[in-house]
This record gives structure tokens, C-alpha cells and sequence, in this order.
């Protein structure tokens, strides 16, 4: 093992269970007030995109998604979050969704991360015990968003989540989006509750991420939330990133991450360069509008979002499909910096 490679591993057990590795095994989540053992929360993770049909799920369309995303190295699975449309999905869709990504990942020792948050306490513990019942390895929680609760308030939503629940909770903080911030004091009084395991952090902060450390502990699993912070997440001793380039390029970033726990730092750079017009132009218009796009470029899905969402311009198309030449080498530095122009 890298020395670079510390975080904690897993296998599953019966029933999605995990173990601790020392053979201690804990199905559906540990028993409550007993401390989780971490879950092996690594690499790139892929914050699913949801297909559609018609303005419903397309079913056999996600299955394929998810099946292609595993087969290319992502290491992690996160259905019904802000890239898969949570804020359009209905509580059924939510657990067809997370149902459907189970059923594929099941045998392949892949986790899967259900995104459960809402500004709403007790509708966020609905969501929860739905995903842990359907057999989710963990839940994502988001900050809660317009109604800014101060630092107790988070405290005490978070609590209640986990108090109700036996599922690992990890946080995702993205005050760019909630317009509330966690602070790193406040996480490491959640950090002392048995299952809140770790952060996606979307701060674009990386310097938090070492104070975060600090005061939560090593054990504190840390993704970046955002992809162009990946690498630099690493470098600070994160475990990996909740990515929505990797619904694009899987293999690519699952590469990229391989490389930097090997110790070929050459390696991860230059993916990381490779992949950065891409990262780029995947928000020059608000997510998830040009990831839709290129998955339905690629022919993974159609190009349809739920209002009030709409497809990104034609010029943002051009931009997309240039970029993503470039991150598959099949468009130098130069044709791209003249469409990006």
C-alpha cells in the first residue's frame, strides 16, 4: 500500500453490510451509539447524472450509465444528487433511482452514496431511512440551503438525521449553492457523532481542508466536491472527489486518482491538465445543463432536463465538444484555445 493510501477499507458482507476490516462486520450500518467503522471512501466518485424519457426516468438508459461507469474505474456511486436533478425528483423517483444503481453495483464492491438532503429536518430522515432500507452503503447530506441556519442549527439537523438513522452521513458542504457554510468547528462536533463520517467539501477552500483535519482527525473521510480541486484535495491528504466530470470521463479521472496513490505524480498532472477545459466548460452554464449535454453527445442519455433547467446554447455545445477532444487527446492545446476564443 502507498503511503499515500490510508484510507480504511471495506469489503461487503451479507446484505451490503461492511466490515471494518478485522473482520467485525456491520450490516445496514452499526448499531447506534456504537462508532461506524469509515467507509473505503476513495478515487472518483461519480455524482450520477439522471436520464430521462419523456419527463420520466429512463430506467434501462441509468442501468447502462452505471454499469459503463463502473466498467471504467469509478470507485463510488452517488444517485439523486444536485447533478442527477434531486430538486425535480419526487421521494418515489428518488428510491427507484437509488433501487435501479444498487441493483448493478451490488456484486462489484462499488459503494454507493445516496443523496438524501433537503432543507427540511424530518424530510431529510424520510429520505434517509428510504435509502437505508434499499440498502445504501451511505448518505449525502447537504448543508441546508435558503432558509440559513446558523451553526446550531446545522448541528442539530445533522443530529437528528443520524439519531433517526443507522446509515454512515457525510456531509456536503457547498455554500455557493445553500448560501450557509459549515464551519470546520462545527464538523468537528458532528465528526464526534458514530456516523457522520466525512465531507464532501465544495469550498473551493483548501487550506479547510487541513484545519478540517485538525480538529475532526485523520479517520474524517475528506472528498473535494469540486473537480478542479481534485487534485489539490489530494495533495492535502483528501481520499478522493464526488466528481461531475467523471459522468464524461470516468476513466480518465478514475486514472488520474490511480496515479496519484501509486506515487506517479507525473502521471496525475498531466491527466489533470487534460481534463482541465473540460472541468471548465462543464460550468460555464449551471450544472447540470452541459454534463446532460455531452452524456447525450456520447449517447448515454437524450438531452432532456426538468424545468427549470434548460438545455445549454449552441455555442456552449461547441465549447463542450472541443474541450472534451481535448481531454481525450484528440484536439491539441491550440484548436482548443481558439474555440474557447
Amino acid at each position: 500500500m502507498s503511503a499515500r493510501d490510508s484510507s480504511p477499507k471495506i469489503s461487503r458482507a451479507a446484505g451490503r453490510g461492511i466490515t471494518n476490516g478485522e473482520g467485525c462486520s456491520q450490516t445496514g450500518g452499526a448499531a447506534r451509539g456504537e462508532k461506524h467503522s469509515p467507509l473505503a471512501l476513495r478515487g472518483s466518485i461519480t455524482a450520477l447524472i439522471t436520464p430521462f424519457h419523456n419527463d420520466r426516468v429512463d430506467s434501462e438508459a441509468f442501468q447502462r450509465f452505471v454499469a459503463w461507469q463502473i466498467a471504467e474505474g469509478t470507485e463510488g456511486l452517488v444517485p439523486c444528487g444536485t447533478t442527477g436533478e434531486s430538486p425535480t425528483l419526487s421521494d418515489e423517483e428518488d428510491a427507484l433511482l437509488i433501487r435501479l444503481c444498487l441493483e448493478v453495483a451490488t456484486s462489484s464492491h462499488v459503494p454507493v452514496i445516496a443523496g438524501c438532503g433537503t432543507n427540511s429536518t424530518q424530510h431529510a430522515i424520510r429520505l434517509t431511512q428510504q435509502a437505508e432500507r434499499l440498502g445504501a452503503d451511505a448518505a449525502l447530506h447537504v448543508t441546508p440551503y435558503y432558509n440559513k441556519p446558523s451553526q446550531e442549527g446545522l448541528y442539530q439537523h445533522y443530529k437528528a438525521i443520524h439519531d433517526a438513522t443507522d446509515l454512515p452521513i457525510l456531509i456536503y458542504n457547498i455554500p455557493g449553492r445553500s448560501v450557509v457554510n459549515m464551519n470546520p468547528s462545527t464538523m468537528a462536533r458532528l465528526a464526534e457523532l458514530p456516523r457522520i463520517v466525512g465531507v464532501k467539501d465544495a469550498t473551493g477552500e483548501p487550506a479547510r481542508l487541513l484545519k478540517t483535519q485538525r480538529l475532526c482527525g485523520s479517520s474524517f473521510i475528506q472528498l473535494a466536491g469540486n473537480d478542479d480541486m481534485a487534485l489539490p484535495f489530494l495533495a492535502q491528504g483528501g481520499t478522493g472527489c464526488i466528481s461531475v466530470a467523471s459522468n464524461i470521463v470516468p476513466g480518465l479521472c478514475a486514472a488520474m486518482h490511480k496515479a496519484w496513490r501509486e506515487g506517479d505524480i507525473a502521471t496525475a498532472q498531466r491527466l489533470n491538465v487534460r481534463l482541465g477545459p473540460l472541468v471548465e466548460a462543464l460550468f460555464v452554464e449551471t450544472s447540470p445543463a452541459p454534463v446532460k449535454y455531452l452524456a447525450s453527445f456520447l449517447g448515454h442519455c437524450r438531452n432532456e432536463l426538468r424545468l427549470p433547467m434548460l438545455p445549454v446554447s449552441a455555442a456552449t455545445e461547441t465549447l463542450l465538444r472541443e474541450a472534451l477532444a481535448f481531454a481525450t487527446e484528440e484536439t491539441p492545446c491550440c484548436r482548443l484555445a481558439t474555440a474557447c476564443a
